[in-house]
Order: structure tokens, then C-alpha cells, then sequence
């Protein structure tokens, strides 16, 4: 039988001692036999170093771990398998030397690993066994009940339940009964979400901006998934590996299994190795913001031009991040004909994943040219062109309703438009303008996102008027606007004509309105309220400066 760890100075009789622990059963109700217990504090008293097991659910011994005066390096027990909402099928008994307390380390194993169950076995001066003391994870006193959405990230005071006695024989557990009812409660948190059909997820914040965790839980609720609960870890310096250090990695693991969540979406982007190195030290899909928003993108795109743009932005995004995993099989090509070196499984997945970038390219250049067209054909007619732009969420699409008495679909959600709508508004004067609704901005908006959407964005190169609608009642409207300008300077569009409108100006008071319409030279709005756009179309017109009146009967 194999033997884990550190096994230099061992002496054969040794050896032959814990190869013969694998003979030893324990019945299903207990937590260890006092047999086996005996045979690990013996081993453990003469070589003076903390012994362990796992054991299965049957009672079987399947590793022997031989560690120092002070505790266990335990081996590696692969990726758990059956998902959610049940642990791993193996508890850890082990030795304590002197009889101390299950440690941070023991606890930081039970959660990480997903372990049923962690003991500890005291060895006595004679080598017996003394005082036992165990712990296993408990699942949140009162379940999210369904429907609701998470509440702010528990505390671990009472995420472990912890027992002893003075010895084996006066150990009253019962093993079985108390793991598998506990594993029922975690599946029927589970179930929640299955009912619902949406998926439960952890949001995880590792930087200092509340408003910008803020904004990623409003991500997460526009990409349909349920808040199951939240951590946060202020984090000036991000792991290189885990992104969060060991201590909440625990944290994250007990609160994905007592809430019920199998994804962990985070409020930054990670490298994948980071991401793969998480899923492996938790068992949670792990997803940055960059996936977030595609997400968000995929479910909104109603075009051919949207749909396309978001499927290369997602290429685009996961190419680098392909593993053997995704790919298949990681063996070479084979088959009459197909022998020899050739290309790995994972090679050809990414040559697939070239080739169909490359395809959308094309067509993507293809309508841009159409686009193009139809942009010649109205500088040809002379009619002036004004683009809404803005951050997501501050009313564009309702403004655009509001101008021009059209119903294009608007909700109090980010990314609400991703498909670009154009208006003609005609008016009695025969003044025409096109007024353009277009994605909304983001900071830190995914590099991938911004070049995919470049051939839509760029029909913002040729308006005659940019109307920038920021949400004046927002607390970060300074950030927003900025973060607006900056993607306006990686698109080569600052030097654009502009003009700031301020829009639900109605949920704002008259003094700090005030001061905001100084501030930015601005013209305050309410497109729900419909106030504000006779103002609007006369400092359209005065930026213009078309010579003829565009103001309807507003």
C-alpha cells in the first residue's frame, strides 16, 4: 500500500506497521474504531511525528500520511466529483502529539478539500489513545429561501461544528446519519436555483471601490443569475496565484456550499492561470468581469451585427484561455492517415477558434463597409447626425423615446441597448436630423469588447454632435463621465463636438443641480418625466449651428 509523506528515518518495521493500517474497518456510523485508533497513536508515539488516514464512507483506508512532530502535508485527493451540495467522501483522522486542539490548518482542510469530517486522536505517554475532538461543516442556520436574494457575506463563527470526548469508546456521533443529512440541507439549496432555473453565484470583491463592486452586482443581476451571496476582500495587492489569500479562499468554499453557489464571479479580470488555480483550490467556476459583461452582451444582442461582434469578442477572450479540458482529449491526431507528429487535440481546437475569428472578421468588415455606405448617402443628403452616448444606465434609450415618441426597448438595467437604433425626426420646418442610441459605456471596459465593437462604435466618427448623457443623481458622476471621455480618446473621438446632457435630473434637488449644470456647461433632463428637451434641441441646434430651427412642439 502507498504511503504519503515524509517518510525519511523510517525504519522497515515501520514501514510494515503502516502498511498494515489498510487491514484495519470502521463501520459506517463511526467516526473511527478504537482499533484504529490504538494502531495510529502506537505508530505515532514511536516515531514521535503525527500519523492520519482517509477514510471512505464504507470504512476503508485509502491513504496512510506520515507527517512531523507538528502536523500532516496531505496528498493530493484530485478534483471533487458530483458537484455541489456534497463533500468528498473521505474524513481525515489523525494524530496529535500532545493532545492539542484541531488547528487553523486542520479547519482551512475540512473546507478546502470538502472533507466530511476532520478528528483528531490525543496520544497519551503510553501510547494509547485519549481525547478525541472533531469537526464538520454545518450549512447557514436559516436557508435562502426561494426567490430571495443572498444577504451580505457571514461570518465563520458558526460555520463549523465542533465536538469531543474524553476518549473513543465515549464518543456519541453518529457518522452517517449526521453527514448524510447535512449533505441534504446543501442539495436542497441547490434545488432553489435549479426551481428557478437561474444559476447561484458568490460575488466576490478584491478591490477598495465600493461602487465598483456595486456596479458588478448590478452586472450580475442584468446577466439573470441569483446573488446567492457576497465576499469581499480588500486587496491592494492581488494574489499572483489564488487572487485571495488562503484564509478567504476557506471562506469563499464554506460560503459556496452553505448558500448553494457554484460559481464565483469576480469584480476584475483574472489571468487564467489564475482562474484555473482557484477553481482547483475551490471547486467553483471562476468568472471575471471581462466574462461577465460578454455575458451580459450575448444575452442582448437581438442584430446580426451584435450577435457577431459578441461571438468574436468571446473567441477573442477565450483563446488564450483553452485548455486540454476544452478541447478534448489531450492526445495526438491519429487514424490511418493521420499518424505521426501532427497536431495535439488542443492545437486543433485553437486553429478552429483562429479560423472562425478570422471568418468574422470578414463578415464583420463586410457590413461595415455597408454601413459606411448608407453613412455617405446621408452626408450626400445633408442630414445632420447626432449620437447618444453615455454610461450604461443613465437613459439613453429612454431619451431617444422620449425625442422622438419611438418605444426602443429601455429598462433600469446596464447594457439595456447593445444594438445600435437610429431615428429620423422630421418636423414641420423641415428640419431633419438622425439621432443614433448607441452601447453604453463601462470603465474598464475589456479591450476585446472595445475592438469588436469598433465597427459599430465607429459610426460615432461621423456625427455632427455627440449628446453625452450622464445620470446627474449618480454619486459617481465625476467617474462615469471621465471613464466615458476616456474610451471616446481610445476611439480617436475626443475631439467630436459634445454636449453634456444631464438626465434624471428629476431625482436630484434644484441647489445640486445647479451646481452640476455649471460645472459641465450642461442641459438637465428627465426623459421619464419628459422635461427638459425643448432646452435640449435649442443647444443642439446652437452646437450645430445649422441656421434653422429643429425644435417640434415640445
Amino acid at each position: 500500500m502507498h504511503i504519503d509523506g515524509d517518510l525519511l528515518g523510517l525504519k522497515t518495521s515501520d514501514r510494515k506497521a503502516l502498511e498494515r493500517t489498510h487491514r484495519r474497518r470502521v463501520a459506517p456510523d463511526q467516526v473511527v474504531s478504537a482499533e484504529l485508533a490504538r494502531h495510529l497513536t502506537e505508530i505515532s508515539r514511536r516515531l514521535g511525528r503525527q500519523v492520519g488516514v482517509f477514510l471512505s464512507r464504507d470504512g476503508v483506508v485509502r491513504n496512510v500520511i506520515v507527517g512531523d512532530a507538528h502536523q500532516l502535508v496531505l496528498p493530493d485527493v484530485g478534483r471533487l466529483r458530483g458537484g455541489v451540495g456534497r463533500f468528498r467522501g473521505l474524513r481525515l483522522v489523525h494524530t496529535h502529539l500532545r493532545g492539542e486542539s484541531l488547528s487553523a490548518d486542520d479547519l482551512n482542510d475540512l473546507a478546502l478539500l470538502r472533507l466530511d469530517l476532520v478528528a483528531m486522536v490525543e496520544v497519551l505517554e503510553d501510547g494509547l489513545p485519549g481525547r478525541v475532538e472533531l469537526a464538520h461543516l454545518a450549512p447557514l442556520p436559516e436557508p435562502v429561501p426561494e426567490g430571495a436574494e443572498g444577504s451580505e457575506e457571514s461570518s465563520d463563527q458558526d460555520a463549523f461544528v465542533r465536538l469531543e470526548a474524553p476518549d473513543v469508546h465515549r464518543l456519541d456521533f453518529d457518522f452517517r446519519s449526521t453527514i448524510e443529512a447535512l449533505e441534504d440541507e446543501l442539495r436542497r439549496l441547490v434545488a432553489v436555483g435549479a426551481r428557478t432555473g437561474q444559476e447561484r453565484v458568490l460575488v466576490i470583491g478584491v478591490t477598495p471601490d465600493d461602487e465598483h463592486f456595486g456596479e458588478t452586482l448590478e452586472l450580475v443581476r442584468a446577466a439573470g443569475v441569483q446573488v446567492a451571496g457576497t465576499v469581499r476582500q480588500k486587496r491592494f495587492k492581488i494574489h499572483p496565484r489564488t487572487v485571495v489569500g488562503r484564509g478567504k479562499l476557506q471562506h469563499i468554499v464554506l460560503e459556496g456550499m452553505r448558500r448553494g453557489a457554484d460559481v464565483a464571479i469576480f469584480d476584475i479580470n483574472l489571468k487564467p492561470a489564475q482562474a484555473r488555480a482557484f477553481e482547483d483550490a475551490t471547486g467553483l467556476k471562476a468568472v471575471d468581469r471581462t466574462q461577465l459583461i460578454l455575458d451580459v452582451f450575448a444575452q442582448r444582442a437581438r442584430s446580426r451585427d451584435g450577435k457577431l461582434q459578441v461571438e468574436l469578442a468571446q473567441l477573442k477572450y477565450s483563446l488564450p484561455r483553452l485548455t486540454r479540458k476544452d478541447a478534448g482529449l489531450s492526445r495526438l491526431a491519429g487514424g490511418i492517415g493521420g499518424r505521426g507528429p501532427g497536431e495535439t487535440v488542443l492545437e486543433i481546437g485553437r486553429r478552429r477558434i483562429r479560423d472562425r475569428i478570422r471568418a468574422l472578421e470578414k463578415q464583420i468588415e463586410r457590413l461595415s463597409r455597408e454601413r459606411d455606405l448608407r453613412r455617405r448617402r446621408r452626408r450626400r443628403e445633408g442630414v445632420p447626425v447626432l449620437s447618444i452616448i453615455g454610461y450604461t444606465n443613465a437613459g439613453k434609450s429612454t431619451l431617444l423615446n422620449a425625442m422622438t415618441q419611438s418605444e426602443v426597448a429601455a429598462a433600469d438595467q446596464l447594457f439595456m441597448t447593445l444594438d445600435p437604433t437610429s431615428r429620423r425626426l422630421r418636423f414641420p420646418r423641415e428640419g431633419e436630423v438622425v439621432i443614433t442610441d448607441t452601447v453604453g459605456f463601462l470603465s474598464d471596459l475589456p479591450k476585446d469588447l472595445i475592438t469588436a465593437f469598433r465597427a459599430t462604435l465607429e459610426e460615432l466618427a461621423d456625427a455632427d454632435l455627440l449628446l453625452h448623457v450622464a445620470d446627474v443623481s449618480d454619486p459617481r458622476l465625476d467617474h462615469k463621465v471621465q471613464a466615458v471621455e476616456k474610451i471616446l480618446q481610445d476611439l480617436d473621438l475626443a475631439d467630436l463636438p459634445r454636449l453634456i446632457v444631464l438626465n434624471k435630473a428629476d431625482r436630484v434637488d434644484q441647489d445640486h443641480l445647479a451646481g452640476q449644470l455649471d460645472h459641465y456647461q450642461g442641459v438637465a433632463t428627465s426623459a421619464v418625466k419628459r422635461t427638459g428637451l425643448r432646452q435640449l434641441i435649442v443647444a443642439a441646434e446652437e452646437k450645430l449651428r445649422l441656421g434653422r430651427p429643429l425644435l417640434p412642439d415640445y
